[in-house]
């Protein structure tokens, strides 16, 4: 274990989030906001530039590094960014117990968008700005922002990128890491930017675009209004924010393709086909089953192809109670909660190719069963998967029910039922936000118990990372000297 490089990179990632709480810095002093916000932001900016000089003021001898130390770094860094961004809410007050801050902060992050406030609208402004801004930073990912602005960390940086990168099958776009990771940040933002102008445009106060725009781009759905998106009551937004949702829902690793001019080889893509079946599937299925609680059917379209997009993509943005459509529509929206978006997207989930995977897996095992003497390779985009990578979905897909078995276990002791509970750690796990019953779109996380909170807040982590960086971080194997 290369503890000094661990080091290093860690004090840069807290000197990057003192950076970070300037924007809500100056927005305090703009709203003049009082002395106990100020003074909050204030010393949260000066205990992680502290610590994060302390931490990176001695440049590492060595400065190689293997997947263990990625992963390592990368678990690290994400309960550590939770941490210390959780302290400007409870230094001023606003979220006094720390473990809802770091709760409603690993949330933002791991851009999940479960929250335990009851009254988001009585936030000052700043607080506000931080706590989506926080999606917008989470939702490509913390450290290949650092990638893509330290252009120095390159040896085994791509350790760093596959720890953090979402999705079974990584692939550099450039020769050089951090080449690729500014690469995806630029269109990050440049989409993350036209969709202010878009919520601007369409009557969306300037404030309010920044940050559901925040929200959708990182796929995260904290929204500063009680009642979410539902607030606005405009067709124009809630289309603009759905299309916006599946489109941040999308690879973006195709949009590359699209931007050098490979847009046949982006469309022919089998993931993307099989994302936009899964959505046009769920918005059919689920029509038919709630269209006796309509009276309208554009409103019906509206509200179903919303929740789609916002719970495929584990965005958890809200415009109806589905806790309140039949048991079929929940059930779709419950399995869609686990498929997720696409593989190199903000969005959450076991990932659209994992699913199509497994599927293909199945069906392959069963003609087999059928016709022992039939060899037919397994394809997925026009290439045969090779065994490596079939195990690798496979343990991962193991490993995952074990650990949503055990949150679940440890959530279902203080909680009131098992929609609750098992929705819950769906929820938070897939990094979707709203759940069913009390923690459905219309209530919150606040009710839970102390340790649910816990254990929902790394659940959060692990889904963001996908397990296995958490896992590796708290096996002793790690920590020993090879």
């Amino acid at each position: 274990m290369n503890y000094g490089y661990v080091r290093f990179i860690l004090g840069r990632i807290l000197l990057l989030e003192a950076v970070l709480l300037i924007p809500s810095l100056l927005l305090s002093l703009i709203d003049k906001e009082g002395g106990q916000i100020l003074l909050a932001l204030v010393l949260s900016m000066g205990m992680a530039l502290g610590l994060g000089i302390l931490l990176s003021f001695r440049t590492p001898v060595q400065t190689a590094f293997y997947a263990r130390e990625g992963f390592v770094i990368v678990a690290l860094a994400w309960i550590a960014l939770s941490f210390f961004g959780a302290l400007p809410f409870v230094i001023s007050g606003t979220i006094p117990s720390i473990i809802d801050a770091f709760f409603e902060t690993a949330s933002g992050f791991t851009t999940t968008g479960a929250s335990i406030l009851t009254n988001v609208e009585a936030m000052p402004r700043s607080l506000l700005f931080w706590r989506s801004l926080t999606h917008l930073i989470g939702g490509m990912g913390v450290l290949v922002f650092v990638l893509a602005i330290m252009p120095r960390v390159e040896s085994a940086a791509v350790h760093i990128m596959k720890a953090e990168v979402p999705g079974p099958i990584f692939g550099k776009l450039l020769a050089r890491v951090s080449n690729s990771a500014r690469v995806l940040y630029i269109i990050y933002l440049l989409m993350t930017a036209a969709l202010v102008i878009l919520l601007f445009a369409g009557g969306m106060p300037l404030f309010d675009s920044f940050l559901h725009a925040f929200g959708a781009a990182g796929t995260g759905g904290f929204s500063i209004k009680n009642t979410s998106i539902a607030f606005y009551d405009s067709a124009y937004i809630e289309m603009v924010l759905a299309v916006a949702m599946i489109l941040f829902g999308v690879n973006f690793n195709l949009y590359y393709l699209i931007l050098i001019r490979q847009v046949k080889t982006a469309l022919k893509n089998e993931e993307l086909r099989w994302y936009l079946g899964i959505i046009a599937a769920s918005v059919l299925v689920i029509s038919i089953s709630i269209s006796s609680l309509y009276d309208s059917p554009g409103r019906l379209l509206r509200d179903v192809f919303f929740t789609v997009s916002s719970i495929i993509t584990t965005t958890g943005y809200v415009t109806a109670d589905f806790d309140q459509w039949p048991l079929i529509a929940r059930a779709v929206l419950l399995l869609l909660m686990f498929v997720g978006a696409m593989s190199g997207s903000t969005g959450g989930g076991l990932k659209v190719t994992r699913v199509a995977l497994l599927i293909k897996t199945g069906i392959q095992e069963i003609r087999r069963t059928i016709n022992p003497n039939r060899r037919t390779p397994l394809k997925f985009d026009g290439k045969a998967m090779d065994s490596p990578l079939q195990r690798s979905i496979n343990t991962y897909f193991t490993v995952y029910a074990l650990f949503f078995t055990f949150s679940l276990l440890i959530v279902s002791i203080h909680a009131p039922n098992f929609i609750t509970a098992f929705s819950a750690v769906a929820a938070t796990f897939n990094n979707i936000g709203p759940g069913l019953d009390m923690a459905g779109p219309t209530s919150n996380y606040a009710g839970l118990s102390d340790l649910s909170k816990i254990v929902l807040s790394f659940a959060m982590i692990a889904g963001r990372l996908e397990i296995l960086p958490v896992l590796i971080l708290f096996s002793p194997r790690t920590w020993r000297k090879i």
